[in-house]
């Protein structure tokens, strides 16, 4: 019996394309799925130093929700690169003004910060409502299961 090993060509024929509704589901839990989902972690055949991941398109992104009072503590910064260039954003005005960026952030955050994490992230669509221009792949409908506390 002989082990199957990845060899890192022709990996685009396996990917699969996946559509997640994100109305009423946590930041949190849906960016550590999506991650999962990005890095390939949910086949037997991941290879840690390969991207088998899956395409994944999250809709809705405007109905998603934080715990807590998070939508007012939680900040996103960012340093212009100029002195005095500290910029910060709440949660509440990013979810407001652009919660594409928002849902980004956090998925990528949970990605690896190497060259194969930016690819995997090059594999996320964000959309804030519910249509999307990816019909062509045929992405299949993914159900993320809410966890009770």
């Amino acid at each position: 019996m002989s082990t199957y090993f990845p060899s890192g060509k022709n990996l685009e024929q396996f990917r699969q394309w996946h559509v997640i509704d994100a109305t009423g589901m946590t930041v949190g839990r849906l960016a550590s799925e999506v991650a999962h989902i990005l890095m390939g972690k949910h086949k037997p055949s991941y290879t840690t130093f390969l991207d088998m991941g899956d395409h994944v398109i999250v809709i809705n992104a405007s109905k998603i929700v934080f715990k807590g009072n998070k939508t007012d503590e939680k900040f996103y910064r960012h340093h212009t690169g100029w002195p005095g260039g500290l910029k910060e954003i709440s949660a509440r005005e990013l979810l407001a003004k652009n919660p594409v960026r928002l849902v980004e952030l956090a998925i990528k955050g949970m990605l690896p910060k190497t060259k194969l994490g930016r690819a995997m992230g090059s594999k996320l669509k964000v959309y804030a409502g519910a249509d999307h221009p990816h019909g062509a792949q045929k992405p299949l409908p993914l159900a993320i299961a809410a966890k009770k506390n």
